[in-house]
C-alpha cells in the first residue's frame, strides 16, 4: 500500500502539469502513455514492439492518436484520412504474413489492429478532450476516479453477490452500484464548484453512462489480462501495474463523452 501511495503521488506530480499546460507538451506525453500501452497489450500476445509487425503497429497508432487539427493539415498534404492510414497498415501487416510464411499469421493481423484501435482512439480522445477544455478531462477522472473508490469501499463493506466471477472474482454488484451512486454525488459536487455548460439532469444521466462504461473498461482489461494469464499489463507504476491497468476505464469514458455529445 505505502509503494502504490507514493507512485500515486509521483505519478499525479508528472501528470498533473502537463493536463493543466495541455497543447504540444500534453499531446506528447499522451503519444508516449500510448507507446506505452501498445507495447504493454502486444507483449501480452509474445508481439515485441520492436519487430516489423511491432513497428508498423505503432506507426498505425501514432496516426490515429492524431489530434483533429493534425489530421486537417495531413489530409491537405495527402488527401488520406486517419481510417486509409489505418487500411494501409492493415494491407502491409498482410503482406508481411506471406512474406514471412505465417509466422506472423492472419490471427495476429487481428490482434494488433485492434490493440492500435484500443489504445489508440482511447488515447485520441484524451488529446481531443483536452483541447474541449480542461474541465472536461477533471470531469472524466473524477467520474474514473470516484467510480473506483465507490466501487472498493462499498464492495468491501456491503458486497455479497459477485459481479463477473469468472473476469474479476472480487468485484460485486453492490460495489458496482455503489460505484456509480459514488460518480453521481462526486459529479453534483463538481459542478457546484467548477462547472461545465450542462443541465443537472444531463450531468446525471451522462454520468451513469459513464461510470457504467467506465467499470466495463476495467472489466475488459481484466478479461484481456485473465485470457493471456497476465497479472498486470505492465511495471512502469509500482504498486499500480502498467498504463492499461490505470488508464483503462479512461480509454473507455473518453470516447464515450464525444459519441454522446457531451464534449465538443
Amino acid at each position: 500500500m505505502k509503494q502504490r501511495i507514493i507512485t500515486g503521488v509521483i505519478a499525479a506530480a508528472l501528470f498533473i502539469p502537463f493536463v493543466v499546460l495541455g497543447g504540444l507538451p500534453f499531446s506528447l506525453l499522451v503519444y508516449a502513455m500510448a507507446a506505452v500501452g501498445l507495447y504493454e497489450i502486444l507483449r501480452m500476445k509474445g508481439i515485441s514492439l520492436f519487430s516489423v509487425p511491432g513497428i508498423l503497429t505503432l506507426l498505425t497508432m501514432f496516426i490515429l492518436l492524431m489530434p483533429n487539427d493534425w489530421e486537417a493539415k495531413v489530409l491537405e498534404v495527402t488527401s488520406y484520412s486517419k481510417m486509409e492510414f489505418l487500411f494501409l497498415g492493415a494491407i502491409l501487416l498482410l503482406i508481411y504474413t506471406v512474406l514471412i510464411k505465417n509466422k506472423f499469421t492472419f490471427d495476429e493481423v487481428g490482434f494488433v489492429i485492434i490493440s492500435v484501435l484500443y489504445v489508440g482512439m482511447g488515447f485520441h480522445y484524451l488529446i481531443e478532450t483536452r483541447v474541449e477544455g480542461l474541465e472536461y478531462v477533471i470531469y472524466a477522472l473524477v467520474i474514473v476516479w470516484t467510480t473506483d473508490s465507490g466501487a472498493y469501499f462499498v464492495g468491501r463493506k456491503l458486497g455479497k453477490n459477485k459481479l463477473w466471477p469468472e473476469i474479476s472474482p472480487n468485484k460485486t454488484i453492490e460495489g458496482f452500484i455503489g460505484g456509480i451512486v459514488t460518480a453521481i454525488v462526486f459529479a453534483i459536487l463538481f459542478q457546484l464548484i467548477v462547472g461545465i455548460e450542462t443541465t443537472y439532469v444531463t450531468l446525471i444521466i451522462v454520468s451513469i453512462i459513464a461510470s457504467i462504461f467506465g467499470q466495463m473498461g476495467d472489466l475488459v482489461e481484466s478479461a484481456i489480462k485473465r485470457h493471456y494469464d497476465v497479472k498486470d499489463s505492465g511495471k512502469i507504476l509500482p504498486g499500480h501495474g502498467g498504463i492499461l491497468d490505470r488508464f483503462d476505464s479512461l480509454l473507455f469514458v473518453l470516447p464515450l463523452l464525444h459519441f454522446l455529445h457531451f464534449v465538443g
